[in-house]
C-alpha cells in the first residue's frame, strides 16, 4: 500500500496572531510554524500502517521553501519522501488541484488529509481532492482499518457516530481520534539524523484557478469589562442578563 499524507504549515497555536499592510497580510514574523495538527494525527495513523503491513509513507505540502522545517520533521518521524509544491496556498481550489497533481504521479492507494487546517479552517481541500481524482471519500475520520483494497472508517456525525465500509482508493478527512494524543510523536534524533538524507521533492505548480482572494483579516473584538454579581442576588442578574447581555 502506498500512502500519500498531506500536510499544512500552520501558525502554532500560542503564536501571538498581527497584521500587516492595512490588516490585509499575515505578519509571520516571531511566528512558530507546526504541522497542522489534524495532519499530525494523519501521519501517526500512516505510520502504524508503514509498520503493521510495510505501507510506504509519503507526504506533500504546497508552499515556499519556508515550510521545508515542518516537511523536515514528518520525515523525522518517519515518513520515506516528501514533495513540496513550490506555490503558496492562497486558495483551498488551487491546493486541493497542486494535491490531486501528487497523487496522480504518485499512483498513492490511500490519502490522508486533515479534515481542516487551524488557520483558514476552510475544510474543503480533502472534499475536492476526492472529487478531482474521483477516489472515495471519508470526512470526519476517527479511525481506519485497511484490509487489501478494503477498507473500514468510523466517522463522527451529529449525535454519534457511523461505521463505514469502502474501498481502496480512498482519501480521508481525518481529525482526533485517527490516534488518541498520546499517540503522537516527537522525532527523535536517530529520526532527525535520517531526515537529512530522505527525498525531499520540489516540484512545480500546475496552472489551476484561484477562485478566492483574501481582502482583509479582523482579530475578534476584546473582550468587555465584567461585572461580578452577588450570589444571592438573582434578580440583579436576571436583568442583566435580559437588559444588558440581551441572552434572555
Amino acid at each position: 500500500m502506498k500512502i500519500l499524507v498531506c500536510i499544512s504549515n500552520v501558525p502554532d497555536t500560542t503564536s501571538k496572531i498581527n497584521f500587516t499592510e492595512g490588516d490585509t497580510k499575515f505578519d509571520t514574523n516571531g511566528v512558530q510554524f507546526v504541522i497542522n495538527p489534524n495532519d499530525e494525527f494523519g501521519l501517526t495513523r500512516a505510520m502504524w500502517f508503514k509498520e503493521k503491513q510495510g505501507a510506504a509513507v509519503h507526504v506533500a505540502t504546497v508552499g515556499g521553501a519556508q515550510t521545508e522545517p515542518t516537511i523536515r520533521k514528518a520525515l523525522a518521524i518517519g515518513a520515506d519522501e516528501a514533495i513540496r509544491v513550490n506555490a503558496e496556498p492562497t486558495d483551498g481550489f488551487f491546493v486541493a488541484k497542486q494535491l490531486a497533481e501528487v497523487v496522480k504521479n504518485g499512483g498513492y492507494d490511500l490519502v490522508i488529509a486533515g479534515r481542516e487546517s487551524i488557520d483558514y479552517n476552510g475544510g474543503m481541500v480533502p472534499g475536492i481532492l476526492a472529487t478531482l481524482l474521483d477516489m472515495n471519500f471519508v470526512n470526519t475520520c476517527i479511525n481506519l482499518e485497511v484490509d487489501g483494497e478494503n477498507a473500514t472508517a468510523i466517522r463522527e456525525i451529529d449525535g454519534g457516530k457511523e461505521k463505514i465500509s469502502t474501498s481502496l482508493p480512498l482519501v480521508i478527512g481525518g481529525q482526533k481520534g485517527l490516534v488518541e494524543e498520546s499517540d503522537l510523536r516527537i522525532p527523535n534524533m536517530r529520526g532527525i539524523m535520517q531526515a537529512r538524507q530522505k527525498k525531499l521533492n520540489v516540484v512545480e505548480p500546475v496552472n489551476a484557478p484561484q477562485p478566492t482572494h483574501d481582502q482583509k483579516f479582523e482579530k475578534p473584538a476584546p473582550k468587555g469589562p465584567v461585572k461580578l454579581v452577588d450570589a444571592g442576588n438573582v434578580g440583579e442578574l436576571v436583568e442583566l442578563l435580559h437588559n444588558e447581555a440581551k441572552v434572555i
